[in-house]
């Protein structure tokens, strides 16, 4: 099983960022963004793709965080990994989610519940 880091607060700056909080002890020093995300309809979330010492990493953002990423998405923030002492750029986020959400709407593949939530968010 792939390991998985989840999302346990977001932070807004006045700069148009957006901080996506983990585990202030998940070491981000080999940690690399890969651009890619994906979508975990069974635990409701949208997964980022991270790479740490050639292996994959999911970064798991579950839909209490949604609203801040419909706002992010709708100013162009840039979003950040960041455990409070480091950070490292998402690249690809905001392209990545528009794309998935294009894809979530209407689409029963998904499961219900997944595009019904999707669609009342975003």
């Amino acid at each position: 099983m792939r390991e998985k880091l989840l999302v346990i607060k977001t932070n807004t700056t006045d700069k148009n960022e957006i901080a996506l909080l983990v585990e202030p002890e998940t070491n981000l020093s080999e940690v690399k963004a890969t651009g890619q995300m994906l979508v975990d309809s069974d635990g409701l979330s949208f997964v980022y793709v991270l790479e740490i010492n050639d292996e994959y990493t999911y970064l798991a953002i579950k839909e209490d965080f949604w609203p801040e990423l419909k706002r992010g998405m709708d100013s162009q923030a840039n979003v950040y990994l960041s455990n409070s002492t480091e950070q490292l750029e998402l690249e690809n986020f905001f392209e990545e989610l528009e794309y998935l959400v294009e894809n979530i709407k209407g689409n029963g593949n998904y499961g219900e519940e997944m595009v019904a939530k999707v669609e009342a968010c975003f």
